[in-house]
């Protein structure tokens, strides 16, 4: 088995607290491929831009630079450059043959044991994965305390930052011009993978991977990048509602009543959403108006 795990590093501010978690996802990703070696094949795909490449690890591959980022698609009052996920996708899928592909975001770290969990899992014939993190206290702030980082217990955390999926739905996927890095990006490449997925495994609440930090939402977020994503989310869920099935959404097992109000508290099941595919699976004309999702 090949898998491909694709991260964007990129050089953030020296104040930024990005600066060490990144250093964590470099060496954590090197001590789970060395616990995985002669088990599983790990290619590390760093697809970034030109001006982030000095960032890139001598041990990982560096795939070519990222052509667009959002602010060729849209005009913003306070330009950031945030890389397009279908972009960043789209380079590792072109250069890179795997059976597998890793996103994950560039805070997210790993444990040790990461890569041959994963290994376990695809083995039973699962085609995609959605993985949680854990989220620990930021209590060390050097890599020679790394193993005190990672015997935190940590807590849950409800987002998704971290997918795992076969080759084969790569074809399929749409993800319009979503940006990585503010809302609204986790819920369009989940709902993709509910999509094409023919056997999903949701991992939660379990040590694969870990954030340092405990917030649940991260504060000040751009509104008008949240209001972009936003609207290309609803591009992403108009072209494939068609193939989204309410008994591929997890809870959808549940009484009626308890399934909505789990997904009513979780941010990646938008309850418009949901009640739009279960008015789908019943019969009823559900196609009126989609704009609102």
């Amino acid at each position: 088995m090949r898998i491909a795990h694709i991260i964007n590093p990129f050089q953030p501010p020296s104040s930024s607290d990005l600066n060490f978690a990144q250093q964590v996802t470099f060496e954590t990703i090197r001590k789970a491929r060395k616990e995985a070696s002669g088990i599983v094949d790990i290619e590390v795909c760093c697809v970034t831009y030109p001006e982030d490449q000095q960032i890139i690890p001598n041990d990982f591959v560096a795939l070519p630079y990222l052509q667009q980022s959002v602010l060729n698609k849209c005009s913003f009052k306070v330009p950031r450059k945030l890389p397009l996920i279908a972009e960043i996708l789209n380079v590792a899928y072109h250069r890179v043959e795997a059976d597998f592909y890793i996103y994950s975001n560039i805070d997210i770290s790993l444990y040790p044991n990461f890569y041959l969990k994963l290994h376990a899992y695809l083995n039973q014939g699962y085609d995609a994965l959605i993985i949680n993190r854990r989220r620990i206290k930021p209590l060390y702030h050097s890599l020679d305390d790394l193993d005190l980082i990672l015997q935190q217990p940590g807590k849950s955390h409800p987002g998704f930052d971290c997918f795992v999926f076969h080759r084969s739905l790569y074809s399929k996927f749409f993800l319009g011009d979503v940006c990585i890095g503010v809302p609204f990006f986790e819920i369009s490449f989940s709902q993709n993978l509910f999509a094409y997925s023919k056997k999903l495994n949701w991992l939660q609440d379990i040590d694969h991977t870990f954030h340092i930090g405990m917030e649940i939402f991260k504060r000040r977020q751009p509104k008008e990048y949240v209001a972009y994503n936003r609207e290309q989310y609803y591009l992403v869920i108009n072209k494939i509602f068609p193939d989204l099935e309410i008994q591929n959404i997890p809870f959808s097992d549940s009484p009626i009543l308890v399934r909505f109000f789990k997904w009513g508290i979780h941010p990646c099941f938008p309850i418009r959403l949901m009640l739009l595919l279960q008015l789908k699976a019943w019969g009823i004309d559900y196609r009126k108006n989609l704009g609102s999702i």
